[in-house]
């Protein structure tokens, strides 16, 4: 999760600065941050479930 949102931070900071073409297969910026974003709430997500069982 923490690399996914560290290279969300990063691709959202390029992109205001205007690139728009990555050279990750994804090619466009959007998809990638997309990606990146979803990435990151799995992450979260399986954290979650995993507090959630520990304290149950």
């Amino acid at each position: 999760m923490g690399f996914a949102l560290l290279g969300f931070v990063g691709y959202a900071r390029a992109r205001r600065r205007g690139l728009t073409r990555s050279k990750c297969i994804l090619r466009d910026t959007r998809l990638v941050l997309t990606y990146l974003a979803v990435l990151a709430l799995a992450g979260l997500a399986a954290i979650a479930w995993q507090l959630y069982h520990l304290f149950t």
